[in-house]
């Protein structure tokens, strides 16, 4: 297997389990002004800004494969800067929305999923890139791999 088929594994689950989760279905008590819908209104729009966010802060390094593009360059800046990975925290943020409002242990164990498999994901596309760029061992030391300070590189 190649690298690149590899790193389509990991998008493949990825968007296995993300639709996965936005088709489970609500609970039919499920009520929308309640503090717990408020919460997940407030992840699910701010997991879509830091995604948002994280795929124009990469502007043409942008590929869903986390195999860095021959003519990438490392991004430090911008979101950049507080999450190595703010495309999968934004994925994350949107996961555990969904999670949220579907209510169930199904919901709860695709959303674990999501994150165990990102941060697989994560840890494959860093050995890429500790290869292809010699300052990135210094920057994931000072900036956490999938929320804000937490994986930092020792």
């Amino acid at each position: 297997m190649t690298v690149k088929q590899h790193g389509n594994l990991y998008v493949s689950g990825q968007f296995a389990l993300l639709i996965a989760l936005a088709f489970l279905p609500t609970p039919a008590d499920w009520n929308s002004s309640s503090p717990l819908a408020s919460a997940d209104t407030v992840l699910f729009v701010l997991g879509w800004a830091v995604l948002i966010g994280g795929i124009i802060g990469l502007g043409r390094s942008l590929t869903a494969n986390p195999v860095p593009l021959e003519a990438a360059k490392l991004k430090t800046s911008g979101l950049y800067a507080v999450v190595r990975h703010p495309i999968y925290f934004g994925l994350i943020l949107l996961g555990a929305a969904m999670a949220g409002k579907a209510g169930s242990a199904l919901a709860g164990l695709l959303f674990l999923s999501l994150v165990v498999l990102l941060n697989f994901k994560a840890r494959f596309e860093e050995r890429l890139l500790l290869a292809k760029f010699p300052d990135y061992a210094a920057y994931a030391a000072k900036v956490g791999r999938l929320f804000p300070g937490v994986g930092k590189l020792k």
